[in-house]
């Protein structure tokens, strides 16, 4: 290969993956069916190799199309750093983000370091502490913006992203065999715990409350001392847990909403630009992984 690889290229193999099919990976980057076509055919030339297999009922990536899609996802992501990096308004300022200490230790630390390298005049200064604490921060103007789990008495915020819950235990230890289930939660007023509650309640299945922790920590400890089976969003899932799930005997849990809130006076310019930038980069990162088998076009 001697030709440089084009980004714009690189882009519609990525939507093709992402949407699974030609018409809708053009909606995404804006180009007719004939045009996708046509970039992906100058991609393989490009690359010497076939990227997807010939197989008109379902669009499937090749050994080569998975290698080149890792590296695309790569490209891409240094690509748009670099781009939002000298398109950026040129802002300064400083910004409270409230968020749980979950979320600030699992979904915000890249985000917020791509963030400080686009805008290095931005302060920000974490507060963190329980969705229902961030709430009502957020309602006496305290912080400007929050990341949060949503609750049904919260007014509305905006949508970022649906995560999943996930039974967790851990590594070496199966409290999900005792009876009753002992659990390990987040104090009164947590959605994971009501969630949890509901659904082995609906399951007929009985628990009893073996710990009670304020925070993220305090759940690890739990479950990795083998005390208790806890409830995990699935981006804080560790290699020293154990995932849990009907075939162990626990109920499905529907996933939790992220929302992004404002202070009810307005935002800054700043406060707006990491709110806009958390909800893009995290919105984003909700299609996941992709296997090599993808529906057809649609």
């Amino acid at each position: 290969m001697n030709q440089d690889l084009d980004i714009a290229l690189l882009r519609t193999f990525v939507a093709i993956v992402d949407t699974g099919g030609l018409t809708s990976a053009g909606r995404k980057v804006g180009r007719t069916q004939p045009a996708i076509t046509h970039q992906i055919r100058r991609l393989e030339e490009v690359v010497g190799r076939t990227l997807f297999e010939d197989n008109r009922r379902k669009l499937s990536l090749t050994h080569d199309g998975e290698v080149l899609l890792e590296f695309a996802r790569g490209m891409l992501r240094l690509n748009d750093k670099a781009r939002d990096r000298f398109s950026a308004p040129d802002i300064a300022g400083h910004v409270t983000l409230g968020t749980p200490d979950l979320y600030a230790s699992y979904i915000l630390p890249e985000v917020l370091e791509n963030f400080s390298r686009s805008h290095p005049n931005v302060e920000i200064q974490l507060r963190c502490t329980r969705s229902i604490h961030l709430h009502a921060a957020v309602e006496r103007n305290e912080i400007d913006i929050a990341l949060m789990t949503n609750q049904p008495e919260f007014r509305r915020g905006q949508l970022i992203r649906h995560e999943p819950l996930v039974w967790v235990a851990g590594v070496g230890s199966s409290p999900e065999l005792r009876k009753p289930l002992p659990l390990a939660v987040l104090p009164q007023g947590s959605v994971y715990r009501q969630l949890a509650f509901e659904a082995l309640g609906s399951a007929g299945q009985q628990w009893s409350i073996r710990s009670v922790c304020d925070s993220i920590a305090g759940l690890q400890a739990a479950v990795f001392a083998g005390l208790a089976v806890s409830v995990f969003p699935r981006c804080a899932i560790i290699p020293n847990v154990r995932c849990l799930g009907e075939a162990d005997g626990l109920p499905k849990l529907p996933p939790v909403e992220l929302v992004m809130h404002r202070k009810t006076q307005g935002t800054s310019d700043a406060a707006e630009q990491l709110a806009q930038y958390i909800a893009r980069e995290l919105g984003d990162s909700t299609v996941g992984s992709l296997p090599a088998n993808i529906a057809g076009s649609r």
